[in-house]
C-alpha cells in the first residue's frame, strides 16, 4: 500500500487499483502505464511539481500525453510565473519517488491544480504512489481528495 491508496481506502472513496511491470528504461512512465493497461492515453494523468517565483510548490496534474503549459499554471495558481520543481525538492515534499508521484496522500498539502480536460470523462487514472502502480478514480474524487482546482493548464 501507499500513503495514496490508505486515503483512498480511510476515505472510502470509489476506486480501483491497477498494476503493470514497470519498465525502468521507459522514455515517459505515463505512457508506458497507458500503454501497458491499454488505456487511452487523454485519460491517463501525470503528477508534475512547478514553483513559483516565490518558490512555492505546486502540483499540476495533466494527461501524459500532452505537456504542462507553466505560463497557464501560474495564472490558475495567481502568481507571475513558474518553473519545473527541483526533483529533490518535489521528491521531499510529496514522499513520492519521481516517476511515482501522486496527487494523493503527499506529505505536504500543496496546491494542486487539474487539467479541466479530466473532466470529459468519467473516470481516469493517476499515480497510485509507486511506479508501476495506476489508480482509477473520477475527476471530482481526485479533486475533493486533493483540494484541487481544475483549470487550462495542458498543452497537446
Amino acid at each position: 500500500m501507499t500513503p495514496a491508496l490508505d486515503l483512498l481506502k480511510k476515505v472510502r472513496a470509489d476506486h480501483h487499483i491497477h498494476s503493470y511491470a514497470h519498465d525502468p528504461k521507459a522514455a515517459s512512465y505515463g505512457l508506458e502505464a497507458a500503454e501497458k493497461l491499454n488505456l487511452e492515453p487523454a485519460r491517463v494523468f501525470k503528477t508534475l511539481l512547478a514553483s513559483s517565483e516565490k518558490g512555492e510548490l505546486l502540483v499540476a496534474v495533466v494527461p501524459v500525453a500532452g505537456s504542462l503549459d507553466l505560463k497557464h499554471l501560474a495564472q490558475a495558481a495567481g502568481v507571475k510565473k513558474c518553473e519545473m520543481a527541483d526533483p529533490a525538492a518535489a521528491q521531499r515534499a510529496t514522499g513520492y519517488l519521481l516517476g511515482g508521484i501522486s496527487p494523493l496522500g503527499q506529505k505536504k498539502r500543496l496546491r494542486t491544480f487539474i487539467d479541466q480536460s479530466a473532466q470529459l470523462f468519467e473516470r481516469i487514472y493517476v499515480s497510485a504512489g509507486r511506479r508501476g502502480l495506476e489508480v482509477e478514480l473520477a475527476p471530482g474524487v481526485l479533486a475533493e481528495h486533493t483540494q484541487g482546482t481544475f483549470a487550462a493548464i495542458g498543452r497537446e
